[in-house]
């Protein structure tokens, strides 16, 4: 569902950790930045090869054509004039649009625990995480989103301008969020009612936040779960009905994800990417890897660049 990977070159560097001045030109003539907090692209929508997850909040506003995409085991459509917004944790892949060279289509992405500093009510957060996406039309959430996103494509990896744009990202999500609340049918209906009180989703947070901040770590579940105060055993069950996954997946997704991320815009052995990913060995992340994308890592780069 996203361009993300679709990188033309990878890079020696990490771009999410170096801003650039302003927007790359691609040679197709879509635009993608990329800064500290936010990511963006706008253009045609590729049919992906492979489903992939990322630990992003992803944000798709299709302005023409249409997305047909596999989210876990279902398939989603986003029709023109619609925004969805969804935690890219899930597997997902694009498998078809009706508009093809001729669609239109922006990305957001925006870390994790970028969101989780936002300060979320819980009841917002616990949509934010659930393995499901909000699809609803796009002028029920801002008056031009178009006009919007061509400021964001300015002001991303700009200092100062992109903390204006980040903040304006967070405003459309709080007013999608409440949209979420106050018409339930705006919703596609992938999973049943979170169970969870709100005491006990602070603790799902805490493991989320902690999760993400220190994956490259070796960590445990125990670690994970003492970060919210919690008994492993509790912690497993209450993240895993909060969430959709036990902590120990959720730990390898995270990990997953940042190998996909640095085989497309690095150049790194897969040794080095093992051990920044947080893999215990290069055996393990081959293992791993392979299991969740269906790929080998090397073949995984190879098709992506």
């Amino acid at each position: 569902m996203t361009a993300r990977e679709q990188t033309p070159r990878p890079r020696s560097v990490d771009s999410a950790a170096e801003p650039r001045e302003a927007p790359e030109l691609q040679g197709d003539g879509t635009v993608m930045a990329t800064g500290a907090h936010l990511w963006i692209h706008r253009g045609a929508a590729p049919v992906m090869p492979l489903a992939h997850r990322h630990d992003d909040l992803e944000i798709n506003i299709v302005l023409r054509g249409s997305l047909d995409y596999q989210f876990g085991g279902t398939r989603i459509s986003v029709p023109a004039g619609s925004l969805a917004v969804f935690w890219g944790a899930t597997p997902h892949r694009l498998v078809s649009t009706d508009a093809g060279a001729d669609g239109d289509m922006c990305w957001i992405h925006v870390p994790l625990t970028t969101v989780l500093g936002w300060n979320l009510p819980m009841s917002d957060l616990s949509e934010v995480l659930l393995n499901r996406p909000i699809i609803v039309p796009a002028t029920t959430v801002a008056r031009d989103l178009e006009a919007m996103f061509t400021s964001w494509q300015r002001e991303v990896g700009v200092d100062g301008l992109e903390t204006i744009a980040l903040l304006e990202v967070q405003a459309l999500i709080r007013r999608l969020l409440h949209r979420q609340h106050s018409d339930e049918q705006a919703s596609i209906e992938m999973a049943g009612p979170l169970n969870v009180s709100s005491d006990s989703m602070r603790g799902v947070t805490e493991m989320a936040r902690f999760t993400v901040a220190h994956f490259r770590q070796q960590i445990s579940v125990a670690d994970i779960a003492s970060a919210a105060n919690l008994n492993p055993h509790y912690a497993t069950s209450l993240f895993r009905r909060a969430v959709g996954s036990t902590i120990a997946e959720y730990l390898i997704r995270c990990r997953v994800a940042e190998a996909q991320r640095l085989l497309v815009i690095t150049t790194m052995t897969a040794s080095e990417i093992a051990h920044a990913a947080g893999f215990g060995s290069q055996s393990s992340f081959y293992a791993q890897f392979t299991k969740r994308c269906g790929i080998s890592p090397g073949r995984y780069r190879s098709r992506l660049i």
